[in-house]
């Protein structure tokens, strides 16, 4: 069943990886009285907190967060259960007279709160098992080429080591017949951005990389190695969803003997660069969002002010 969420009038507030969300969004979710959810598919696990940078407690405090740290780590989450909660938390949250504003930088969840979720078919275990088979025999990256020859556009649109996506893909067309991407085409398009208020922080590319590398760096002083090794201890393992973040399999790398540590690092910031990249290129695809262009110290007042102003003005369009 395909559905769609009462998310359209909600704020948002995105951007790629290391743009400065978080101070801006505690700024904007004062000004507009709200809480803020989450936008982020990696903070919904508990304990993996340095590697996604999550809010701060402190930060926490001053407005009220959701869909942070709830699930264990083993545990898999999709897109459909985040559209769920996220569904049940802007009726919480309007229910207590207050705005909702989500923060964060997963694509995927954005596209499905501004265009609803294609559901697809319902899961065929055999195919599943039989296509996990095959991933184990010749590799993720030999399904992700088979996928470009049937599928160029989900092809595109899936990484070569996101498993759990790319079985899905190929599940639904040996289902069908047909590929996913085709079924999916009722949800390309979106209505234009000066209706919506999803807006994305967007700095330069140099200066963006250059905030990357400082916020790896950081975060391997503030323990991101040793948080990967006590959550793996006593023979505990990232389930198949957690393990896509960025950092965690590199530090697993790392903790096995597999690279040194200045190899991680470096794989950590080079991979980082290339996510910010492929959701610069989300958020350019979708029609609803509006770019907003910061570069160096942010004035957070100002930046807030022109938010506020523009979301607005969508509100009376509406």
């Amino acid at each position: 069943m395909n559905r769609t969420l009462p998310a359209l009038d909600c704020w948002f507030l995105t951007g790629a990886t290391a743009t400065g969300k978080t101070h801006i969004a505690l700024a904007l979710a004062q000004r507009l009285e709200a809480e803020i959810v989450s936008l982020d598919s990696m903070a919904i696990y508990r304990g993996m907190d340095i590697g996604t940078a999550k809010p701060t407690p402190s930060e926490r405090a001053v407005v009220p967060h959701h869909l942070i740290d709830i699930l264990d780590m083993e545990e898999d989450y999709s897109v459909a259960q985040y559209a769920d909660a996220a569904e049940a938390k802007i009726a919480e949250i309007r229910g207590r007279g207050r705005e909702v504003l989500f923060v964060g930088g997963t694509p995927l969840y954005l596209k499905a709160l501004l265009r609803g979720l294609f559901a697809g078919p319902p899961a065929n275990w055999d195919l599943r098992r039989e296509i996990e088979r095959e991933v184990a025999a010749v590799g993720s990256e030999a399904l992700h080429a088979r996928l470009e020859q049937i599928d160029p556009v989900a092809a595109s649109a899936i990484h070569p080591r996101d498993t759990r996506r790319l079985i899905r893909a190929l599940e639904v067309y040996r289902a069908t017949g047909e590929p996913i991407s085709h079924q999916q085409l009722q949800f390309d398009d979106g209505r234009p951005a000066d209706q919506c208020r999803a807006f994305v922080l967007r700095r330069p590319r140099q200066e963006q990389y250059a905030l990357i590398n400082q916020r790896v760096e950081e975060m391997i002083e503030r323990g991101l190695v040793d948080e990967v090794r006590q959550l793996t201890a006593g023979q505990r393992r990232l389930g198949r969803t957690a393990s896509q973040a960025v950092g965690y399999r590199e530090a697993l790398d790392c903790l096995a003997g597999r690279v040194d540590q200045p190899t991680m690092v470096e794989r950590i910031k080079t991979r980082t660069r290339q996510f910010a990249k492929r959701q610069g290129a989300w958020f350019r695809s979708l029609s609803e969002c509006r770019f907003v262009d910061i570069a160096g110290e942010v004035e957070i007042e100002p930046l807030v002010e022109r938010i506020l102003t523009e979301g607005r003005k969508a509100e009376l369009r509406g």
